[in-house]
């Protein structure tokens, strides 16, 4: 009697990491508004600033840019889990696979999906940073097709590309070590006898991988903000900007916003791979029920 071959599971939907990092997100929206805010503007500290802007704004400020948000999400978010899929089928690193070579996929992933993503990234940034700036400032967008259309008319198509140097190389460090690490992390406790994969597992395994992810990308990040912000011809050059602000505020604003960075994105890390796992728990339900949509 020969034994039955098992079937090859099937491939989740390549969206589901885009529809986990977009709920993370709205979640997170004011932490990571004050982080923009902090690493672009005079503003000093984390509680002062969001007192600031619930002052000025009140509950429907803390979500200023929102939009922007969403547009990032859908656009570099989903395109990053997608890729690091991908990627890891290509160099076929498997459920136990090395760190380096998650490393090298999570690499590979955040290449692609941080030019993919530097529009909505641009938009998501100006639309954050916009109420902290003096009135005479501001972009004043709307929403988020509402600033797209308006950088393309105002200062053409190139301004999509601005900022893309430091934000593809964050989202390779992003990518490198948030995602690779969280399979790394995942594997390992899973070796020892006190966890099983469950939702402990996944809270322990995103917490350490938001920790590793804020501290490799926080120089990267606060390049990144204070580029995208500017305006103007001149304002683009990442060295210009790494040399004056060395000049201004020494070697540690690189670091400047680590805190309300890991703050946001620890608990956004957090809410991506808990939403995540059960997102693809119900797709797995959803096919046992005979439900082929998914």
């Amino acid at each position: 009697m020969s034994a039955s071959i098992p079937q090859k599971k099937q491939p989740y939907p390549f969206w589901l990491g885009g529809v986990a990092a977009t709920i993370a997100a709205s979640i997170t929206h004011p932490l990571d508004l004050t982080k923009v805010r902090l690493q672009a503007s005079g503003d000093k500290r984390m509680i002062e600033s969001i007192k600031k802007t619930y002052r000025t704004g009140g509950t429907r400020g803390l979500f200023d840019g929102i939009s922007g948000t969403w547009m990032r999400q859908m656009s570099y978010s989903m395109c990053r889990f997608w890729a690091y899929d991908e990627s890891k089928k290509i160099l076929g690193a498997g459920k136990d696979a090395p760190a380096w070579k998650l490393a090298l996929a999570g690499s590979m992933a955040g290449g692609i999906a941080g030019l993919v993503g530097n529009p909505g990234e641009i938009v998501m940034v100006r639309l954050q940073g916009d109420f902290a700036k003096p009135p005479e400032k501001r972009f004043n967008y709307k929403h988020c097709f509402d600033a797209l259309f308006r950088m393309v008319r105002e200062e053409g198509p190139s301004s999509l590309l601005r900022g893309a140097g430091p934000n593809v190389f964050r989202a390779i460090l992003m990518n490198a070590s948030q995602l690779a690490s969280y399979d790394f992390f995942k594997a390992e406790l899973l070796k020892t006898p006190y966890f099983d994969d469950n939702i402990g597992l996944h809270f322990t395994a995103s917490f350490a991988a938001g920790t590793v992810a804020t501290t490799v990308c926080s120089p990267a990040d606060v390049l990144k903000s204070r580029i995208m912000n500017a305006s103007g011809p001149g304002s683009n050059s990442t060295m210009g900007v790494i040399r004056q602000s060395l000049k201004t505020e020494g070697a540690m604003f690189m670091f400047k916003g680590w805190l309300p960075a890991w703050t946001r994105l620890q608990p956004t890390t957090i809410l991506i791979f808990l939403t995540l796992e059960q997102l693809k728990n119900g797709v797995d339900w959803s096919r046992s029920k005979g439900f082929t949509f998914l």
